[in-house]
């Protein structure tokens, strides 16, 4: 696994002439592969390198920063998150070393866009903003943040010890706009399956491999046992369906747009194949499952009922949670089916960026790189983070804590396989999220009945064309 994964574009290119984060396109292959497993080896002894300073390099590194920045003060836009929380622990640690202050702004995630905008078009008082990914194409088209391959690629703002090729490539993929770098992954989570091992070996049954056999297994387990349904999945009316389907939907096409021209193609024959399979799986789900957000799913699979469930990495400790979890016990996971289309992964993430126009962009990018890089990669996730980098996945002690992590890292493999096909799970248009809740909200009126797929599909692309022209 660890080779294919290796050999998919990496996050930063490494071979003369690729920008950083890729390059100009999403199929730049490095000459070499990192080895992170190896490289996890050599963690002690990178940071022991010294300069010639005899320093260790991130004190080396901390020292000229302190002598060129030092009394410099950032103010730092987040929202209320867990990774916030995670960075502002380690606050005291960064500013004791390279003598930058930092003031947060710390805001529930329903008022940080709006409140972000707002001071892109006055006062310009914020050096780092927290973006979901979900802005990137708004934010990029906007130019609410700037370009940071110029950083990215300087060994003196982003030495060696940072290491640039240990980040996922998917979570980065999604911090790209057009050709440029705009955001560093901090938290992403995408999307994978759990299942019932008591179940599974008291029928004799295996973990799907495909969207067909998780479809027959669904239909299998529907009612096999009294109380007993095949499948746990987002149905709610709006986005919340959409985001459900669009994480099957690249199993079977390449998306309800053309992310080239960004033009819509909601009524493509892959496109509606997709709801057609969504709303099968959905016949063997409870049957209040349209009122399923992620934390309906989730619920109803931890309550026993459930035979299978997909849905997001983020929250799936909760599922070995003995104080939360009946099946705690007699659960296992695994990447996501493949489709028609090949591989694929729902990708979703929150990134930091340097706003246009803050007034200290080198503290600025001193603060990101610090807190994202690999040297503080552990420290980051003993304090709630989450991870974004291949050694964090890999790191023993860690698996040992959270067993889902080797199907966290299979899932995020295939959503590479997105990044290879030249696609991002979150189309790259500004709109991207009033398009999603009219795609859901015809989708659910197809469940409910009132519709076919295809007519769900063509109702969608009209309204959606009549959005964006």
């Amino acid at each position: 696994m660890k080779k294919k994964m290796y050999s998919a574009m990496l996050c930063f290119g490494v071979a003369a002439g690729v920008a950083a984060c890729g390059g100009g396109s999403n199929t730049g292959v490095p000459e070499t592969a990192p080895a992170s497993a190896e490289a996890g080896k050599e963690t002690e002894a990178v940071s022991a390198e010294t300069a010639g300073d005899e320093l260790p390099a991130m004190e080396a590194w901390g020292k000229r920063v302190k002598e060129e920045l030092g009394g410099t003060k950032i103010v730092v836009s987040m929202a209320s998150h867990p990774s916030t929380d995670a960075f502002r622990t380690m606050a005291d640690e960064f500013t004791e070393l390279t003598g930058v202050q930092v003031e947060w702004d710390v805001v529930e995630q329903t008022y940080l866009k709006n409140k972000q905008l707002l001071d892109f078009q006055g006062a310009h008082s914020y050096d780092v903003f927290m973006v979901d990914s979900f802005w990137n194409a708004e934010y990029g088209a906007k130019n609410v943040v700037q370009p940071l391959d110029n950083f990215l690629n300087d060994p003196s703002k982003t030495p060696e010890w940072y290491d640039k090729e240990d980040l996922i490539p998917a979570y980065c993929d999604l911090g790209r706009y057009k050709e440029a770098t705009i955001g560093i992954p901090i938290a992403g989570e995408t999307r994978f399956l759990a299942y019932r091992t008591d179940l599974f070996e008291k029928y004799q049954k295996e973990p799907p491999k495909t969207m067909d056999e998780f479809l027959e297994l669904a239909r299998f387990f529907n009612g096999k046992e009294e109380g007993l349904y095949g499948v746990a999945l987002r149905a709610q009316r709006g986005i919340h369906f959409a985001s459900g389907w669009l994480t099957t939907m690249y199993a079977f096409c390449d998306g309800m747009m053309d992310q080239e021209t960004l033009e819509p193609k909601i009524d493509s024959p892959g496109v509606v194949e997709s709801l057609e399979w969504y709303l099968d799986m959905l016949a063997c789900a409870p049957p209040d499952v349209s009122t399923y957000t992620h934390e309906e799913a989730l619920g109803a699979f931890m309550s026993g009922r459930i035979a299978m469930w997909l849905d997001a990495t983020a929250i799936a400790s909760a599922i070995t949670d003995p104080e939360k979890s009946k099946i705690y016990d007699k659960v296992a996971f695994a990447a996501p089916p493949d489709g028609p289309a090949g591989e694929s992964a729902a990708l979703a993430d929150w990134n930091i960026s340097i706003p246009a126009g803050a007034k200290n962009p080198d503290a600025a990018w001193a603060f990101m790189m610090y807190m994202t890089s690999r040297e503080k990669s552990l420290e980051y996730i003993e304090k709630g983070g989450a991870a974004t980098r291949y050694s964090v996945y890999e790191n023993e002690d860690l698996i040992k804590e959270n067993p889902s992590f080797p199907a966290q890292l299979a899932a995020l493999e295939k959503a590479n396989g997105l990044v290879e096909r030249g696609l991002q799970w979150t189309p790259p248009h500004e709109q991207i999220n009033q398009m999603l809740d009219i795609m859901g909200s015809y989708a659910s009126r197809a469940q409910a009945g009132e519709m076919s797929a295809q007519k769900a599909c063509e109702s969608a692309q009209k309204d959606v064309m009549d959005l964006i022209q």
